[in-house]
């Protein structure tokens, strides 16, 4: 099963032969929302759910223990997190274990907006950025590294993180290592705030020793099949012999595992990359008729629409086909297309070919999610003008 130790890297090699780091904001859904709530710093405070009228003063926050839905915890505060909640956990569950903790609705438009300014924030500094969501970011730090020192990486970290708070006023970690996949797993060493600086020479002593599953691209079925294994360490996964590991999870994943273990990425930092796809899709607090809600369908399709119209819009692109997904009462999951004679962005085109998705859907059970999605994009700018006839298109009929 196993070669025995793992190869130990030699330190004559510069300390940092690449300088990546991975720029992870902390806890920042709820990090936006202690900002809004200052009151609130220091306690257990859940964000999930659906967005409510703004909070007045003198009104109590409500707690999940008087949470009744089928919601899910967007992000919680690491005072919330002790008590074994986390993101993607249904908000019922978590009110089982912190029964006291604060619930707040998520309200995206402000997550996106604090998105915007750290990411530019820090573009300031390092140009070289790409963008992996809304709260994180790889960035190649080697031009203002040029040494290759650890202490260099570090001071330059240390610029990144100060530019984010005077920025946003929050904060976020980093983690900076020779490759992608070592940054991304140190950025989350030292939470909240760090700063982490992980060499080739470190890796027996701060990676080997961590668990298999953190690593990215170690999903919970691949994490449980290696513990079923007997590896349960990155570093007895590096000790692992290839050939076992290709015969047991297939030649290229097998490959993959193996150099991962070992601290081995040779991928860029991608600044430019064209979207594939733009979606936008809800999930209902309660499952919705096709013909006795109606009118609530209708509302929630026609602001999906204009909300997709406008990050079509802010992103600089236009599509040419349009997509309908729908999950029904029972999970099952349907989806449709319809390919346009020309690209848009106009919220009305979209919804007109989305309820044309909408007719070919037998519409027998009540609706829990609704999702639109637009795919083959363009340049916005490389498209001639054209306005479309001023159409609006009914939903499930």
């Amino acid at each position: 099963m196993h070669n025995g130790a793992p190869e130990v890297f030699s330190t004559d090699m510069p300390a940092l032969s690449r300088s990546i780091a991975h720029l992870d904001m902390d806890a920042f859904f709820a990090s936006v929302e202690l900002l809004r709530y200052p009151q609130l710093r220091g306690q257990p405070v859940v964000v999930g759910g659906r967005r409510a009228p703004a909070h007045t003063a003198g009104q109590a926050f409500p707690s999940l223990r008087d949470y009744v839905g089928r919601g899910v915890i967007t992000t919680a505060t690491y005072e919330a997190r002790a008590f074994g909640v986390h993101s993607g956990m249904g908000l019922m569950k978590a009110a089982q274990l912190a029964p006291d903790a604060l619930l707040l609705p998520a309200d995206f438009e402000s997550y996106r907006h604090y998105s915007r300014l750290f990411k530019a924030a820090v573009r300031e500094i390092a140009p070289k950025v790409e963008d992996r969501g809304i709260d994180e970011i790889y960035l190649d730090l080697t031009a203002l590294n040029p040494d290759g020192t650890a202490d260099g990486a570090r001071r330059v970290a240390l610029r990144l993180q100060q530019a984010v708070t005077d920025a946003t006023g929050l904060s976020c970690s980093v983690g900076v290592a020779p490759n992608k996949l070592l940054a991304k797993l140190c950025s989350d060493l030292d939470k909240p705030a760090g700063i982490t600086v992980v060499t080739a020479a470190d890796i027996p002593a701060r990676i080997w020793p961590l668990p298999a599953r953190r690593i990215n691209g170690i999903g919970p079925k691949a994490a449980a099949r290696l513990e079923s294994l007997g590896i349960v360490t990155i570093g007895e996964l590096a000790a692992a012999d290839p050939a076992w590991l290709q015969d047991r999870f297939g030649e290229r994943y097998g490959v993959w595992l193996h150099r991962a273990a070992n601290g081995e990425d040779e991928r860029p930092v991608v600044t430019e990359s064209e979207p594939k796809s733009v979606s936008r899709e809800t999930t209902f607090e309660r499952d919705l008729h096709p013909r006795l809600d109606k009118s609530d369908l209708s509302q929630h399709f026609t602001r999906l629409c204009e909300q997709l119209a406008a990050d079509l819009a802010r992103k600089g692109y236009v599509g040419k086909t349009v997509g309908l997904k729908l999950r029904f009462d029972n999970f099952h999951t349907v989806t449709r297309d319809q390919t346009l004679a020309a690209p848009t962005g106009d919220a009305a085109v979209i919804r007109r070919a989305a309820g044309e998705c909408a007719r070919r859907v037998p519409l027998e059970r009540r609706i829990r999610l609704l999702g639109v999605r637009i795919s083959a994009l363009s340049r916005r700018d490389a498209i001639p003008e054209h306005t479309p006839p001023p159409a609006q298109a009914e939903l499930f009929v």
